[in-house]
């Protein structure tokens, strides 16, 4: 079975071997997008989705600029495919778009989600809920639905679906009871399609992240509520950190797998949190 074990395969004398192929969902900023250059650095092909055509395509230039870039031979291209993960039709389109474009699917990072605004539990209001809940779970399980159905059907059977679960799935924060609901669940998915993967070569590992500096954790450096209701500032750690963590995850051969994995700033407040 090929596996994306090492990127791409040396030159040989019998046809090209194309580069394996990564999905990301949140894909214009972050982590995604950080994850997006370390694996188009190590020579995958990468679809980008997100809600912002502008920003993939921004992601995509970047790419373009890695030590990989697509004019290399047999190197990285990235799709830009703008979608909202929370809408089964679009998630359909969007796993057409890579399957019609590349041709299989190797791994799935289910990147894309949302906190919520930060308020008591009782100010929370039905809307916010739901929308934090559609992205983050149930956006989730649409990929992954997808990817497991493309991995199960595609020659060499198999792929590998990495799901971005946050430190949130294990300790939450003061007013965060959606987001921390989201990321609880998406141990279980993880889990659960670990298991149900197993006889088709899928495998399915988890990355649980803290204070990773995005334009998502900003308040991080400005200050931020703490479990005894005082407002620090916490520290944070580089995205591409992370990356390469993720990158760790997917070059591996679909006979080892990462099952969980917590990479954090070693100084923020989460041992020990409140």
């Amino acid at each position: 079975m090929t596996t994306p074990d090492t990127g791409p395969a040396a030159p040989t004398d019998g046809p090209p071997v194309p580069p394996p192929t990564a999905l990301i969902t949140g894909a214009g900023s972050g982590i995604g997008r950080a994850v997006a250059l370390a694996l188009a650095g190590a020579g995958w092909s990468v679809a980008l989705a997100g809600r912002r055509a502008d920003a993939l395509e921004e992601t995509a230039r970047r790419m373009e600029r890695s030590p990989h870039g697509s004019g290399a031979p047999n190197g990285p291209a990235a799709l830009c495919v703008p979608a909202d993960v929370s809408r089964p039709d679009q998630v359909s389109a969007l796993f057409a778009a890579v399957r019609d474009r590349f041709g299989r699917l190797d791994l799935l990072f289910n990147n894309a989600g949302t906190f919520g605004p930060p308020v008591p539990l009782d100010e929370l209001t039905y809307d916010d809920w739901r929308t934090v809940v559609d992205v983050n779970l149930t956006g989730a399980f649409l990929c992954a639905q997808a990817a497991f159905r493309a991995m199960k059907e595609q020659d060499p059977r198999g792929g590998r679906i990495i799901n971005n679960g946050s430190v949130s799935a294990h300790t939450p924060r003061p007013h965060s009871v959606a987001y921390t609901a989201t990321k609880h669940a998406m141990t279980g998915l993880t889990k659960s399609l670990s298991l149900d993967g197993r006889p088709y070569d899928i495998a399915c590992g988890q990355i649980d992240i803290g204070n990773a500096a995005t334009e998502m954790t900003g308040r991080m450096r400005t200050g931020i509520l703490q479990a005894n209701g005082t407002t620090a500032v916490e520290p944070v750690m580089d995205a591409a950190d992370v990356a390469r963590t993720v990158l760790h995850m997917a070059q591996l051969p679909l006979t080892a797998n990462v099952q969980f994995a917590t990479v954090m700033a070693t100084a923020m407040p989460y041992i020990g949190r409140g």
